[in-house]
């Protein structure tokens, strides 16, 4: 995924669409776009142990929102995370901060997972240890992109459309941010987790019912988050 990659070019599109209709996904979405182009600047950087492999997830990890999207947009069957996600940014009382979290909750709780796991499964038990370390490390490192890519989110996204955010900002230092961080790599740890859990299951029923599991928890967070 270049400067330039088609898939970069759809989110911007997407966001400018959204963006003059005042459709409040292109809060979450241009926050995914920025982060997407700092994982290609650390990707050409050789920041990663394996850069085609976490390009390729990169990839991969696009094509499912896009997918949900594209579903939902028609009226088909849409991954309930989602579903929820694109109706709760129609609530005009949700903040672009809750708009921003209820995103990346559906992107990263329940999509990377299975993106994680498409990408590990026809290899990992192949690989040795350290290869397998080698793919953690790199998982451990998106969220040093993050940090970094955190405050421009703050500045350049959130506070131009809540100058409350500002106001917080120059009070109470850069905290907000340093949760937020926080809360993706916590998140992050959890999906490692599960995507640890799901390559151990070895029959189609049992991964679906891990599946729909997920699928609940995601779902019972993002309640969670339309509340506070």
């Amino acid at each position: 995924m270049k400067a330039n990659d088609p898939v970069l070019e759809k989110m911007g599109t997407y966001v400018e669409k959204w963006k003059s209709i005042n459709d409040s996904r292109f809060v979450f979405l241009s926050c995914y776009h920025l982060m997407s182009s700092n994982m290609i600047r650390a990707i050409e950087s050789g920041e990663f142990n394996d850069p085609e492999w976490v390009e390729e997830l990169l990839h991969l990890f696009a094509d499912y929102y896009f997918e949900g999207l594209s579903c939902y947009e028609c009226g088909s069957s849409t991954p309930k995370v989602w579903e929820h996600a694109h109706k709760a940014s129609l609530d005009n009382d949700l903040s672009e901060l809750q708009n921003l979290i209820l995103g990346v909750n559906a992107h990263i709780n329940y999509d990377l997972v299975l993106a994680l796991y498409d990408m590990l499964k026809p290899s990992w038990n192949t690989l040795s240890d350290i290869e397998r370390k080698e793919r953690f490390e790199d998982h451990c490192h998106v969220n040093h992109v993050i940090a970094q890519t955190i405050d421009r989110v703050q500045d350049d996204i959130l506070e131009p459309l809540n100058p409350t955010l500002d106001w917080i900002d120059r009070l109470f230092g850069r905290v907000d941010e340093y949760l937020i961080s926080r809360l993706i790599s916590s998140w992050r740890t959890e999906v490692w987790n599960n995507t640890q859990l799901l390559l151990n299951i070895q029959s189609s029923q049992e991964r679906e019912a891990f599946r729909l599991n997920l699928e609940k928890k995601v779902l019972q967070r993002a309640d969670t988050i339309s509340l506070f």
